[in-house]
Formats: structure tokens, sequence, C-alpha cells
């Protein structure tokens, strides 16, 4: 609860000088309707306006870069809280009205209880969005819970697994026609150390029922190749207003690449977006589905299709970070998103989500896990419609709040 009061304190005077002045100093400042069709307010805005800060026309050319950073501390998985800042650079590759802007999010976190994070993910658009480079890498030492396969058992029927884990994860697509692009991609997850921390006596094979990837102080390592098909119709990633997004991946791990064993692997990806009223306040209701699967028998556990895993980390909220695992998963979600002020400074979302994974011995879907909840939208950087998201989760598994950078998806 204090870090609620914290926000509170902290948004009261935003929302308060974005009523009075944040209006009226808009309307005093001349934009571009090539360049920002949606002249509104953000947390930039404020700061100077606050400070005197003069502020200039946004240049008409290439090259401008928008920031938007938080730095806060949060729950994380595993237990416990870390301060975790979030940076993100959004920009243009080619002209705007060709080219889908672009993004680089960093992210390190860190806790005095010896858990960190370090993470890196491009999403590059070249011109005439022709090509486009999506990557991921990340670094993390944090021990998170895990309830074996399936449904897992209750709630307390968990073991806190410690791991190291490298991901490096590289897709370039090349455009077949407007908006449809074809790619191949490398990907590689390393884990290491692994072991049951809450109980050092508990064989973790024998816990999760699952023999790969699950030899204690041992090493798992899948690397491979993918290929990739995607469609996508969204103007703006970061916070998409209309339009649709298809992603496929079929993943390959050879052995002869480095892996432990060969197995493959298929994710299949579908959002659509549905805009309502005005373009320019926004009303959008989002949905989004996909379907995780291996196709090998020698997956390795830590890389087994979970909850919170997919490319995004944002699915299942109101759920724990791998509170279901299988080897296939199943999420549908669904999203209401509005402004709450005609500047869109605040805005906030309602949302429910439910996910079934494959049995333990099985390839049988369980019945579906729900969760909902709801959240708060402040607009830090207009240019590259970016909000901080302050959403809570709930369901009969928990509640979890969650602070970020753009939307969940």
């Amino acid at each position: 609860m204090k870090k609620w009061w914290l926000i509170i304190l902290l948004l009261s005077p935003c929302c308060v000088l974005a009523q009075n002045k944040g209006l009226d100093s808009l309307q005093k400042r001349n934009y571009d309707p090539d360049e920002d069709t949606v002249p509104r307010l953000d947390v930039i805005d404020l700061f100077n306006d606050l400070f005197h800060i003069k502020s200039h026309n946004v240049p008409k050319r290439n090259g401008k870069v928008y920031y938007s950073l938080i730095p806060i501390p949060t729950n994380i998985p595993g237990g416990g809280s870390a301060l975790v800042t979030s940076t993100q650079a959004a920009f243009y590759m080619g002209p705007r009205r060709t080219t889908r802007i672009s993004n680089v999010t960093f992210s390190p976190s860190f806790s005095f209880s010896g858990r960190f994070s370090f993470s890196v993910r491009p999403n590059l658009w070249f011109q005439g969005n022709d090509r486009n480079i999506v990557g991921d890498v990340r670094f993390i030492v944090n021990p998170q819970y895990t309830w074996g396969l399936g449904k897992g058992g209750a709630g307390d029927d968990r073991e806190l697994l410690g791991n190291n884990y490298f991901r490096f994860y590289e897709t370039f697509y090349q455009r077949i026609r407007p908006g449809l692009l074809a790619g191949v991609g490398y990907h590689l997850d390393w884990h290491s150390a692994i072991k049951v921390r809450s109980n050092d006596s508990l064989y973790l094979p024998d816990y999760v029922k699952y023999d790969y990837g699950t030899a204690p102080g041992k090493q798992s390592v899948s690397s491979g190749i993918s290929l990739n098909v995607q469609n996508d119709t969204r103007e703006n990633p970061i916070n998409p207003q209309s339009g649709y997004y298809v992603n496929a991946i079929f993943r390959i791990n050879p052995t002869f690449l480095g892996s432990n064993d060969n197995w493959k692997s298929l994710y299949v990806d579908y959002r659509r977006y549905f805009h309502f009223g005005p373009e320019r306040m926004q009303n959008v209701l989002a949905l989004w589905g996909y379907y995780w699967t291996t196709l090998s028998r020698k997956t390795p556990y830590l890389d087994l299709p979970s909850i919170g895993w997919d490319p995004t980390n944002r699915s299942g909220r109101g759920i724990d970070q791998n509170r279901f695992r299988g080897k296939g998963l199943i999420d549908l979600e669904a999203e209401y998103r509005r402004d709450i002020l005609p500047s869109g400074f605040l805005g906030f979302t309602l949302f429910a989500n439910m996910n079934t994974v494959t049995e333990r011995d099985k390839y049988r879907f369980t019945g579906f896990h729900p969760a909902a909840g709801a959240g708060l939208r402040i607009k830090f950087n207009k240019r590259s419609n970016t909000n901080i998201a302050l959403d809570y989760g709930f369901s009969r598994y928990g509640n979890v709040f969650y602070i970020n950078l753009g939307e969940a998806f």
C-alpha cells in the first residue's frame, strides 16, 4: 500500500497542473500537423512549465529521438522488491508518413538481496517499412518460484528455483509485400547454476516430474534458428490505436549449434485493435491471443511455454510469472483503453485474460485460469505516444501490481 500512496502523492500536483495550465499552454504552442497530428499534454510539458524550459517546434527532418523513462521500486518474481529503471528511446528511421516508429528499451534492475536483471530490446523499422530488426538481449540473476508442470499445485506448493539466465535473440525481417514480412532469426537461451533454493534437499526432477534441463548445478543450453512470418498494419507499435499484428515463429534447436538436445517449437501471436469515436481521443478495444507449443519431447524445462514468458513478458497480468507451464500454452487477453482528460495526459484501462496449459503427462489442455484488473495511464511522451502504465491485476492465485513503460500489447 505504501507504493500506492507514494504514486498518488507524486501524481496529484501533476494532475492539478495538467487541468489548470496544460491546455492553455498547449494552445499557445505551434505544432506541425504533419509531424504530430495530436497536440497533447505529457509529463515533459509539465516539467517545461514548472521549470520554465523553452521548447522548440519538432523539426521536420528525421532523426528526432523521443525519450521516456521510469526509475521505480516494484515487486519482482521470486519475492521482494527491486529498483527497476526502464528507459525507452523512440525515433523514425525514415519519413513519418511511410515509416513505422522504432524504439529501443533498456531495463536494468537490482536489489540488495542479490537479484539482478539487464535487458536491451530494439525494434527497428527501416525506411518505408521494407525491413524490420527485432532483438532481445538479457542477463538475469534472479530466482523465481516454480509450480511444476500443468496446473501445478496449490499456491503454497512451490519451490524457489535459482538460475543464471542469458538470452540473445536477433530476428531480421524483409518485406514481401506491403504489411507482410518474412525473416530468419538466431536464438540462444543459456541457463546455468540451476538449483532449488528453498529446499536444499529437494531434487528438482522429482518435484517437477521432468528430466530435461533440470539437473542441479548443470547448464541448459538451447541454441537455434527460426523461420518467421509477420503481418503488421499498426501505425505505432508502442501504443497501437488500430490495425492488427500477426507473427509466427518456428524455431529449430539442433545440437550442432550448441543445444543440449534437439528440439523444436512454434509460437503464433495475433493482436487486433478497434478504435471508437474521434481520432484524437484514445478509445480502443485491444484483443490478444497466442498459442505456444513445443514440438519435441526433449525441450528443457526452463524453455517450455510458460505464462509471462512470451516475447513481451506482459501476458497473464494478475498471475505470477511461471505459475503455469507446460508443453503447450494458450493465452487470450482483452483490454479497453480510454482517455480521462481531453489532453490525453491521464487515461485508464480495464483488462481481463485467461490461459490454459497442457497437463503434465498428456498433451491435453487444463481448464482456463482467468484474471482481471484495471490500470492508470500517464502520458510520458506524446511524440511517441508512450504511457507510464500502472496496472493492478488479480486472480484466485493472487494479485500483482505492475509499473511499465508502454502498453502490455
